[in-house]
């Protein structure tokens, strides 16, 4: 594996701040920075500001540790400052809890020599040295954890281009996307939001001699999200204006729309908040929608289909994630070509339905309630960038039964008429076909969200999905019930699919 370096000349102690900022947001369990440099070279001065970024507490006392040789920080993840400056042998590492650490969080060495070897391989060297009135640094290493050093200075860079080279940047919590989010704070600039979205890795083939994101139309770049939000714009939705754009690296600087929950103030759902969506969702399926958008001038996007594959490829992952959870054996042929015989059968009516975009995931976490603005302005709707043509209905049942908060079934009634209300007033609507439609897609999605929160318990190491399950197998119960899913509700029935033992 070879190594690679990165330069950076640091002109004062500000700028050592944000490059300790900048390693603090690409930093992962296991991972170790290797410090050296002459005395006052800034060694210190940059674990430092690493620390306080990691803690989100810029007034954080961190002291050196020169004489007790460690000292342990609390924070985004926990962080271990070495100085082995009088480390007397390598063996006191053991002592000092090194495996101890590398095992639970970050490990910042000033001194690395002085581990006569103890370090891993991946571990990243950062060479301070002085250079005028300021110092440079110079980061070399090879793997992972210096990739993620390697895009996080690179968003610097970014930010640099768009004339907040020297903003703050904030991390948004995690979420179950391969996608991380920053909120930017500038000078004499309102906050703005930072999405890191590297090209997407399309993994093995699964079916067909395709991979899964291609099967099921996932975007791969984040130019699926900047003609949708210039679309979306365009219709009248409060979908953030993207600022600036680097979209061979997957780096967008986009407004944003506010912090307002779209819960009430007791994390529950708000009728009028989930009818006021619905009525949303009614005009943009109003409109007509292209299937070709424009990213800049020169690049297009073409909206996929969510066609009968996609929308196969999802609720399997009920077979391959959900049925072995919960049975405690992989599905078998039997068992799959059964589900795939009710599932086509349904999907056949599916066929007949209006078609029109749909955003994927149109649901509380996506939607930004902002009271102080007026009519459909309130809402600012984010994650559209896997969005297809396909189903109106499917964003109905994604808001309607919500994926993370338990919506009740007067709420979700309330929810679906609001839409359906909306969409008569305009003309041209079918109720009865929409409400087959609405049941199908609500069966399909919820049937995918079991296997995907089951996937992220087992393979993602994310167990705290699994609380959703309940939830999830409710909202199936609840579609399963039009008879147009008949087959699959027999299907799901006589594997005890839905029963609440586990």
């Amino acid at each position: 594996m070879a190594s690679a370096a990165i330069e950076r000349f640091l002109p004062d102690e500000a700028a050592t701040g944000r490059l300790g900022e900048d390693l603090a947001l690409a930093l992962r369990p296991g991972d170790v920075l290797a410090l050296s440099g002459d005395l006052g070279a800034g060694k210190s001065a940059l674990a430092r500001a690493l620390v306080r970024a990691n803690a989100g507490a810029p007034d954080l006392e961190v002291p050196s540790p020169t004489f007790t040789l460690v000292q342990t920080y609390d924070g985004r993840v926990p962080v271990a400052h070495f100085d082995l400056y009088r480390l007397g042998s390598p063996s006191e590492l053991d002592e000092l809890g090194l495996d101890e650490a590398l095992a639970e969080g970050v490990v910042v060495i000033e001194w690395p020599d002085r581990a006569g070897g103890r370090l891993p391989a991946t571990a990243i060297s950062i060479v301070l040295s002085h250079e005028g009135d300021g110092r440079r640094a110079v980061m070399s290493g090879a793997g992972p954890a210096f990739d993620r050093v390697a895009r996080s200075l690179a968003i610097r860079d970014f930010l640099g281009t768009a004339g907040s080279g020297e903003a703050r940047r904030v991390p948004f919590p995690g979420d179950a996307s391969a996608r991380a989010y920053e909120t930017i704070h500038a000078e004499n600039q309102p906050p703005r939001v930072l999405m890191n979205s590297p090209r997407l890795v399309l993994g093995p083939p699964v079916k067909d001699a395709k991979p899964y994101a291609v099967i099921a139309h996932t975007a791969q770049t984040v130019a699926a999200f900047v003609a949708m939000a210039r679309a979306l714009r365009e219709r009248g939705v409060a979908a953030p204006e993207v600022l600036a754009s680097d979209l061979d690296r997957g780096f967008l600087l986009l407004e944003h729309l506010g912090s307002g929950n779209f819960l009430d103030a007791e994390g529950r759902p708000a009728a009028e908040r989930y009818a006021a969506a619905g009525a949303l969702l009614a005009t943009l399926h109003g409109q007509p929608w292209p299937e070709r958008l424009e990213v800049a001038p020169g690049v297009v996007h073409d909206v996929p289909p969510f066609d009968r594959d996609a929308l196969m490829i999802e609720v399997e992952l009920l077979l391959d994630w959900y049925v072995p959870w919960k049975t405690g054996s992989p599905a078998n042929a039997s068992l799959r070509t059964a589900f795939a015989d009710a599932w086509n059968a349904v999907f056949d009516r599916l066929d007949r339905t209006e078609r029109g975009i749909v955003l994927r995931d149109y649901h509380s976490p996506n939607i930004v309630w902002r009271p102080e603005r007026e009519g459909f302005d309130r809402l600012g709707i984010l994650d559209f960038q896997d969005a297809m043509i396909g189903a109106s209905a499917y964003d109905v049942a994604s808001l309607a039964m919500d994926a993370r908060v338990t919506v009740p079934e007067e709420i979700e009634r309330s929810t679906v008429a609001a839409y359906v209300a909306a969409r008569h007033a305009a003309g041209g609507f079918d109720e009865e076909k929409f409400r087959e439609a609405y049941a199908i897609t609500a069966a399909q999605r919820n049937t995918k969200i079991l296997g995907i929160f089951v996937r992220l318990d087992r393979r993602d190491g994310k167990p705290a999905y699994l609380r959703h399950l309940p939830r999830i197998r409710a909202y199936l119960s609840r579609a399963l019930v039009h008879p147009a899913l008949a087959p699959v509700a027999e299907l799901y029935a006589r594997h005890g699919l839905l029963s609440e033992d586990e």
